[in-house]
């Protein structure tokens, strides 16, 4: 896979460095940031406990502070990216 090309999910981009989860297409205003904080072992697999959720200003020139328009915390992967998902998707309509 080469850098230009990305995994997506509903038609955006979903990249993964290490413990966080970028989704969304920075030429738009808005993107997600997920961190995995903390995991626990199911078996084999470690499966994300505590999610940090944070709908972003794309605009990088900003700081980080600023850039936040939205946080929360969930307990597992899939709560979060429900969550992120639904905030992206208004507040690209707005």
């Amino acid at each position: 896979m080469s850098e230009t090309n990305f995994l997506t999910y509903k038609g955006k981009p979903l990249v993964r460095k290490g413990k966080e989860i970028y989704y969304g297409d920075m030429s738009e205003k808005y993107v997600v940031k997920f961190e995995i904080l903390s995991s626990k072992k199911d078996g084999k697999l470690e499966i994300a406990d505590k999610v940090s959720v944070q709908l972003l200003d794309s605009n990088t020139d900003k700081p980080m502070k600023e850039r936040i328009k939205k946080e929360s915390t969930k307990d597992n992967l899939f709560t979060a990216l429900d969550l992120g998902l639904t905030w992206l998707e208004r507040a690209l309509k707005e």
